[in-house]
Order: C-alpha cells, then structure tokens, then sequence
C-alpha cells in the first residue's frame, strides 16, 4: 500500500494554491529549499512525478492533480475530526452512558439529559435503568460510565475503583391513607404510628431503612405487607392497608396518599454517583455530572 504523508500532502496542496514554492514557503513558515526537499520526497514515496519544470518555476504534473482530488476528500474528513476533537476536549461533544436506579430516572436523569440538550447538544447520554449491584458491575467492566445508586447499596470509600460523588440527601417522608387518624394532625413522630402497620420490602436495603428509621423512634414496624416497587407499596397505602416510609424523590410525585414531613425523626437516604477512578476529568462526563448535579440541587 502507498505511504501517503498528510504533512507533505499539505505541502502539495497549498503549491496547488499559492503557485509558486517561494509563495508556498512563506504561506508554511518554511524555507523554499525545505518545501522543495518534502515535495521530492514525497514523489519518491508515491512513486510519480509531482513537479515539472515551466520556464523559472514548476507546475503540477498529472500526477499531482489526481493525488489531489483523492487527498481533498482527506482534508476534509479530518477537518471535522479536528473540530469534533475540539469539541470533545471542551466537553461540547461526546457519549455517557448512564446506570440508575429506577427512582432516580425520572426525577434525576431526566431532568439532567433535557438540560444538556439545551446547553451542550453534541453530548449524547445513553440511559439505562439499573439494580443497585448491577450498576457497580457495569461500571467496574466498562458498560456504563457513571452509576447512580443509594449509599446504602454503594461499595465503601475504600474501594479505589470508584470516585463517589454524594448528590442529594433524600429524605423519607410518611405515606398515610387519606382517611387516616393522624393524616391531620399538626406534628407528626415516627412514635406516633407505632401501632400501626407498616408496608415495605420484604429483604434487602429497604427493609433495613425501614427498621433502621423506625428502632430509634423506639418501636420495630409491624410488617402487613411486602412489596419493593412504590407504584405497588402507594396504591396498598392508598387502600387504606397500612402505611410506609417514601423517599421525597418520590412522594413529591404521589397522589392518593396523605404525604406527612417528620420534621423530628427525619430519616434521611444519600443519592450518590459514582464514576470510575481517573474517568473524572473526561470532558463530556464532566458535563453530564454537572447537569446531575444541578438536577440533585433543584430538588432540594
């Protein structure tokens, strides 16, 4: 295969604009011996003659003006390449691939990939819903770039595979049926619904926020029913089968249910991103964790 030299194929072209070497090495910033030194070597290494004599100066031969109608459509490709490059590195363009849990989707991810399209529409995110545990094995073999996840679900600090970043304080609200004693009352205590029963996850990191939120009130929550999805745990609440801790991400888009503050207890969650280590500095991720932030910000 030929050795095509862009340096010297540039040094080709611009002899095509200019006319003459002397004007051709002003244009470089060389010397015209050095200009006429690459444009032989050149035709040694594409094997045809590139310059002929004409009077005191040279023209393009033949040879030349086919090897120019193939290397403009080159230029051209690479002066995209160049601006699209440039953009990258000033985070004006670029991919991230997004892990989050399904909570956050909407009330996080959304809100951040709408305002990148405004602000920075060369930057494509590639979302994708994932298990707390999922989301660390993706983002440790590469498959997404940035994971989202509670803090009780994430790896330690001390795993120096990842760069966490805590994006919101998240707190747990209650979920009362419309109808309940207490839907009314002016201040409301964990205390207060003691005797009540209680619906949350079966298993798992839920539950222990559950438990966890409830045992310093001073009492274990009886509970009546299981479930891990809020669609499912809102309609029971609804029905009147109990009540539950909701995170405000998303009792702030309930309806049907009584949502109450504990301005006392305040059981809180943390929303945290991860990245991996050294990936932080990567423009366009930069980007989009900035928009993530912004997100977290608005809501609280």
């Amino acid at each position: 295969m030929t050795d095509w030299d862009i340096k010297k194929l540039r040094i080709l072209r611009t002899l095509a604009d200019q006319g003459t070497v002397t004007a051709t090495a002003e244009a470089l910033h060389m010397t015209p011996s050095a200009v006429s030194q690459q444009l032989t070597n050149l035709a040694r290494q594409l094997g045809v003659p590139l310059l002929e004599p004409q009077g005191r100066r040279v023209r393009l031969t033949d040879a030349a003006h086919l090897v120019l109608r193939h290397t403009e459509a080159v230029f051209a490709q690479l002066e995209r390449a160049d601006a699209e490059l440039t953009g990258y590195r000033s985070g004006e363009s670029g991919e991230v691939r997004v892990g989050a849990f399904s909570t956050a989707v909407p009330v996080l991810v959304v809100p951040a990939v709408a305002a990148l399209r405004l602000t920075h529409p060369g930057i494509e995110i590639h979302v994708r819903e994932t298990e707390a545990a999922e989301s660390y094995e993706l983002l440790s073999a590469g498959a997404v770039d940035l994971a989202l996840s509670l803090a009780a679900h994430a790896p330690t600090a001390r795993d120096t595979r990842f760069t966490r970043i805590t994006l919101l304080e998240d707190p747990l609200d209650v979920a009362l049926p419309p109808d309940h004693p207490l839907a009314a009352a002016p201040v409301l205590r964990l205390a207060d619904l003691s005797a009540d029963r209680w619906i949350y996850g079966g298993s798992g990191p839920w539950s222990e926020i559950t438990r966890s939120a409830c045992e310093p009130a001073g009492f274990v929550p009886e509970q009546a029913h299981s479930a891990s999805g809020w669609t499912a745990i809102l309609a029971m609440v609804e029905a009147g089968m109990g009540v539950a801790l909701v995170p405000r991400m998303v009792s702030a888009r309930a309806s049907g249910v009584t949502v109450r503050t504990l301005t006392h207890d305040r059981p809180t969650r943390h929303v945290i991103a991860a990245l991996r280590q050294g990936t932080e500095a990567a423009p366009a991720l930069a980007q989009a964790l900035k928009a993530l932030q912004r997100a977290a910000a608005s809501l609280s």
